[in-house]
């Protein structure tokens, strides 16, 4: 992996040349920088080095690799290093087509250009080093670098911040195929009767709840032993999904004498009891127990990977510290409601959205710590609200994201459209309870925040207009509501008086 290729055509004006024509590798264009600024989705850095003649740009990434950018939108690794994307670029660049129906032009400037371009491909590839390879080789490593590109190179539009296209169309694995491969493996290792594996398993929270998932998709008659084990040792982690999944397999197999062992589970604390209820009794037969999980089979889990929600998949990426992949697949994800809002329509009722996907992934993003995508989702979700209640909550998060990402006016405006929507019509609907409960304080501290940020950022009208908004919320919240948010307000408070 060396930039000596580059090197040279930096140094050497005919290497430079012949580059750029025919082979559309153009130092010179790397001064003009790419059409739109971008930026890698997990923060690496990128270096222009080149331009081809329709505005697209070659990147050098963090890692050598060489990213290829069209003016149209896609994106792709091309290489290793700038030798092999150089080497690539010269092997398989052909010559230029022409019309059909000019058969006579066509033969000879056909031949011309065929002979310039094997000339041209000589002689750079001899001057830069380059060993002679086939273009089954050629292709090979261009496919090998393609393949690279996501998670770990997703490229962004900077200012919308939406994912470019892949610049390829070869097949990739489903995220589900990726993320539960680890626990395949370790279902199989608990299958074998690998005693090592079942205490190791059993005690990490992650390889645990994989190995779930697995047995989840590959069910057989003989894991009830191991189920149990997995169950035992996942109630440790209070109430998850995985918990619920495990007494389903386990409540799967009709044991009665599974039942006080369920019950137990149920009992380890309150979010457990709450989380596994409508269980049947200790008396119940085991009819009875396989009833219930396969409601909740059928209603939750299911035996086909692929129809689980996509934040499943990147939750459990996300635990096991593949937060690129799991980064990737809710951008892309998000950007295809953005591009297609038809997508949130509601099985049954195509004339109504439901928008609770865009809410969980804004959620999903804050959990990666990527608040700029949480705020892209958040945006939307609020855009989309109907009832004045969850307009309400849907601004109150957006500000607090746009605050946070630094968007300070943003997030004043943000604020405004809230406090229209208490003092609207419909105020004295769902909303006439405001001043006295937890929504009130929350919306009030909000303010107060966002005051603070506004006079850290020497912006003194516009914190003493939020300010001023705050100290009227303030005012009209009850005893109980108020009391929470009153040291909060002081500060504020105080903050403005420093710019009198």
């Amino acid at each position: 992996m060396t930039d000596h290729a580059l090197r040279l055509l930096r140094r050497d004006r005919r290497l430079a040349e012949l580059a750029a024509y025919p082979f559309d590798f153009d130092v010179d264009r790397a001064a003009h920088g790419h059409v739109e600024p971008v930026r890698l989705a997990s923060g690496g850095a990128l270096e222009v080095v080149a331009g081809d003649d329709t505005g697209g740009t070659y990147f050098v990434c963090e890692d050598g690799s060489v990213l290829h950018a069209t003016s149209e939108g896609e994106a792709g690794i091309i290489g290793a290093s700038v030798d092999e994307a150089l080497e690539i670029i010269i092997g398989l660049a052909e010559a230029e087509e022409y019309d059909e129906d000019e058969e006579d032009e066509e033969d000879e400037c056909a031949a011309g250009q065929r002979r310039l371009l094997e000339e041209a491909r000589a002689e750079l590839r001899a001057a830069l080093g380059f060993p002679q390879r086939s273009r089954e080789e050629l292709e090979d490593l261009l496919r090998t670098a393609l393949l690279r590109t996501e998670p770990d190179f997703l490229l962004l539009n900077a200012e919308e911040h939406h994912a470019y296209r892949l610049l390829d169309s070869y097949p990739r694995p489903p995220l589900w195929e990726t993320v539960l491969a680890p626990g395949r493996a370790d279902l199989a290792l608990l299958r074998a009767g690998d005693r090592a594996a079942w205490e190791a398993v059993g005690r990490d929270p992650v390889r645990r709840r994989l190995a779930l998932r697995a047995a989840q998709f590959d069910r057989a008659e003989g894991d009830l032993g191991l189920l149990r084990h997995l169950l035992r040792q996942e109630a440790a982690s209070s109430m998850t999904d995985e918990l619920r999944l495990a007494a389903v397999l386990v409540g799967l197999h009709g044991q009665e004498a599974d039942l006080p062992l369920l019950h137990e589970v149920r009992e380890t604390d309150y979010d457990t009891w709450c989380g596994l209820g409508g269980m049947p009794g200790p008396g119940a037969d085991g009819d009875e127990l396989r009833t219930w999980a396969s409601e909740l089979d059928d209603a939750l889990f299911g035996t086909d990977p692929a129809d689980e929600p996509v934040v499943t998949w990147t939750g459990l990426a996300r635990d096991q510290g593949r937060t690129e992949l799991a980064r990737a697949a809710l951008i892309r994800r998000l950007d295809a409601i953005v591009m297609d809002q038809s997508r949130l329509r509601r099985p049954g009722a195509p004339g109504r959205l439901t928008t609770a996907p865009l809410r969980v992934l804004a959620d999903e993003f804050e959990e990666l710590g990527d608040l700029v995508q949480a705020l892209r989702a958040q945006r939307l979700y609020a855009a989309l609200q109907e009832t004045p209640y969850d307009r309400v909550s849907a601004l109150l998060a957006q500000a607090r994201l746009e605050r946070r990402t630094g968007r300070l006016p943003r997030a004043a405006r943000a604020l405004a459209a809230l406090r229209d929507t208490l003092a609207g019509p419909d105020a004295d609907g769902p909303l006439r309870h405001w001043r006295t409960t937890n929504l009130g304080r929350l919306v009030t501290e909000e303010h107060c925040r966002l005051a603070l940020a506004l006079a850290d950022a020497d912006l003194p009208e516009e914190a003493r207009a939020v300010h001023t908004a705050a100290a009227s919320l303030l005012g009209e919240l009850s005893e109980d509501a108020a009391a929470g948010v009153r040291e909060l307000a002081g500060e504020a408070a105080a903050r403005i008086r420093q710019f009198s």
